[in-house]
């Protein structure tokens, strides 16, 4: 904790709680956003199923419509056969030219259908390859969503740990600090969360940038002034650092003076 030698004795603490109030925001932040991580990696891990479900429905039509042509052009082969058990038995031949134009036609269409077999077969290998495909891509997105859902479980639990030892520190701290002070506190960090204090220097907020009275600068670095400043313009609680020291603990090496939050 800072140490205060001037100003209002609970400015640093107020300090100390803004820097909690942040880490907790952060903290609820990145759990928030674990949930978010996990339905996208489920998101994948469907999309992955679905394509699998595609690829073998693609397959399974594929298989139909080679059974189909098969059957067709066996019928066209039996039509033939048919035709040509007839022409043994025509009496004319009118009649038997046109049971060979028949025959003819029905050998054709045969031909015909048994070559779309044949581009079918060459179409169901690929339709085999891409099923193939689509369930190495699935065992590869199962594995992947299950590490990644064990990556954010104990993230979840490390986050969460730590947002109860910070939160616990906060309601202690809280608990220390001037009611009044508490509330004024609470209210301007409503309108500008995680950053309700601001350092006064060289004349400036440093928050909104607006200028500082040099009267009450000046009252900020006072070893005697208690009372409580807020910038004019945003409202924000000023504080000064430029006389604040870091306590040192027995041990220790002299810590320097800290930054601008």
């Amino acid at each position: 904790m800072l140490e205060s030698g001037l100003m209002h004795p609970a400015i640093p603490r107020l300090i100390d709680l803004q820097g909690l109030d942040q880490r907790l925001t952060a903290l609820r932040t990145a759990l928030e956003g674990l949930p978010k991580r996990l339905k996208e990696a489920e998101a994948q891990l469907n999309a992955a199923k679905s394509a699998v479900a595609k690829a073998k429905e693609a397959h399974t039509q594929g298989l139909t419509l080679r059974k189909k042509l098969e059957l067709d052009a066996e019928q066209w082969k039996e039509r033939a056969k048919k035709y040509r058990a007839q022409s043994s038995s025509v009496k004319t031949n009118e009649a038997y030219k046109a049971l060979q134009q028949e025959i003819a036609n029905a050998e054709a269409e045969a031909s015909r259908i048994e070559d779309q077999v044949l581009d079918q077969m060459m179409a169901l290998e690929e339709l085999e390859r891409g099923v193939k495909h689509a369930d190495a891509d699935l065992r590869e997105s199962e594995q992947a969503t299950a590490g990644e859902k064990k990556k954010i479980e104990t993230q979840f639990a490390e986050q969460k740990q730590q947002w109860e030892t910070a939160n616990a520190e906060r309601q202690a701290l809280a608990a220390s600090l001037p009611e009044d002070l508490l509330t004024l506190y609470t209210r301007v960090d409503k309108k500008h969360p995680g950053s309700a204090m601001s350092q006064a220097r060289d004349g400036q907020c440093r928050a909104c940038g607006m200028r500082v009275l040099p009267h009450t600068e000046q009252l900020l670095k006072s070893e005697t002034d208690e009372e409580v400043f807020r910038c004019e313009t945003c409202g924000r609680i000023l504080y000064s650092l430029e006389p604040m020291t870091h306590i040192t603990a027995p041990g220790d090496s002299p810590a320097g003076a800290p930054g601008t939050p």
